[in-house]
């Protein structure tokens, strides 16, 4: 199995580009959780709606929710790739700070990723 990576792109010799096990998967959770439901072609339920977050107010409920709305998402989508462990959403100022534990099913892996969506960058 080819492992792409992330965004699409060529590697010195012309190629695709391509990634270790370990750093597909957390890509392929990167485009489930910033991926907007509708936004891809005949995938129309696919992703989490995060990037939507943007024009909502921040607080502990919208945090609440979008955690289920990820959790969903994941289960959904890379169910054949993982097993998600947990997923952690806080609401910090502008920003939502996204943990997703998980075991990668190939290897039995436990990982652990952060991502944080919103705020500005310093």
């Amino acid at each position: 199995m080819m492992n792409l990576a992330y965004p699409y792109n060529f590697d010195a010799t012309g190629h695709t580009a391509q990634t270790d096990l370990l750093t597909h998967v957390r890509d392929m959770i990167e485009q489930v959780l910033f991926t907007s439901p509708g936004e891809r072609v005949n995938r129309p339920t696919f992703g989490s709606g995060t990037a939507q977050l943007v024009f909502a107010p921040n607080s502990d409920v919208l945090a609440g929710v979008q955690q289920q709305a990820i959790q969903a998402g994941l289960q959904q989508w890379l169910s054949d790739l993982i097993r998600v462990l947990s997923v952690d959403v806080e609401a910090i100022d502008a920003t939502l700070q996204i943990t997703v534990v998980y075991s990668v099913l190939q290897t039995q892996q436990q990982q652990t990723q952060q991502f944080v969506y919103g705020g500005v960058s310093a």
